[in-house]
């Protein structure tokens, strides 16, 4: 299956990768590899993950990071990666605006 992440994606991304550079030094980095670890891994495992406000969401194992993606047209497609810390309420307000 082929993966494409979208451009909101790689902005949630780039902001946690610069919001973990600010605490620790090489974290930001760590951070980013994590999670397009993660990513990658829809290649194999794409539409195994339960559905939350009308997407698939893998939990990432080392940061509390969500990936939202659909499957569309064969293949995984990643509309967000957003912090599982902040309200519910801001998470599906993101996730409508990226519809």
């Amino acid at each position: 299956m082929k993966v494409r992440v979208l451009r909101p994606a790689l902005e949630d991304l780039a902001a946690g990768r610069r919001f973990y550079d600010r605490h620790a030094n090489s974290v930001g980095s760590y951070f980013f590899d994590s999670l397009f670890s993660e990513i990658d891994s829809l290649v194999l495992y794409a539409g195994i993950h339960r559905v939350h406000f009308g997407f698939h969401r893998l939990l990432a194992k080392r940061f509390p990071f969500a990936v939202y993606y659909r499957l569309v047209a064969g293949e995984a497609v990643v509309f967000r990666v957003l912090d599982c810390r902040r309200n519910p309420n801001w998470i599906r307000k993101a996730l409508e605006k990226t519809e």
